[in-house]
């Protein structure tokens, strides 16, 4: 089972000369149409960065490319995997197609909670860390917990 988080239609302009989007716009997509509206739920997207000087930074992300998409194909992107620490965040993301229904591509993302005045790892405050927890609590039997390489990182 996995969280809906939005939908997009695959653009010409992501598309290579191999007739299929490109790799770079795999994450494109998962950063933006996914990611950041993950870090909006718990108050740590744009606004958070502009605004607090609180952001997250990518560490490590590992993706798999499992079937194409073209031009025009509509794809959900899911949130399959959430858990955290102190300063720590581990996400997974599905991409799926949504008139075909296959799975097209994932992305598992290690990130750190950062204070940009200083560019510095620090730990989450309470607002943050309840927010995460209660999201969690309540979605946590949706979670696939089977084949994440970064899982060992977060330190509860």
């Amino acid at each position: 089972m996995s969280i809906y988080l939005t939908s997009q239609k695959i653009i010409k302009d992501w598309t290579d000369y191999n007739g299929h989007m490109n790799v770079a716009y795999y994450v494109l997509i998962f950063d933006i149409y996914g990611a950041e509206i993950l870090m909006n739920k718990f108050n740590m997207g744009e606004n958070a960065a502009k605004n607090d000087k609180k952001s997250t930074m990518v560490v490590q992300s590992h993706i798999t490319y499992d079937h194409e998409l073209v031009e025009e194909d509509k794809v959900d992107v899911n949130l399959i995997y959430f858990n955290h620490d102190k300063k720590r965040l581990l996400y997974k993301l599905e991409m799926i197609n949504k008139e075909k229904n296959y799975k097209a591509s994932t992305i598992e993302t290690l990130a750190l909670h950062v204070d940009l005045n200083e560019r510095k790892v620090i730990e989450f405050n309470e607002e943050r860390t309840k927010l995460m927890q209660d999201f969690i609590s309540k979605n946590s039997t949706k979670f696939e917990t089977e084949n994440l390489i970064f899982k060992s990182k977060i330190k509860k």
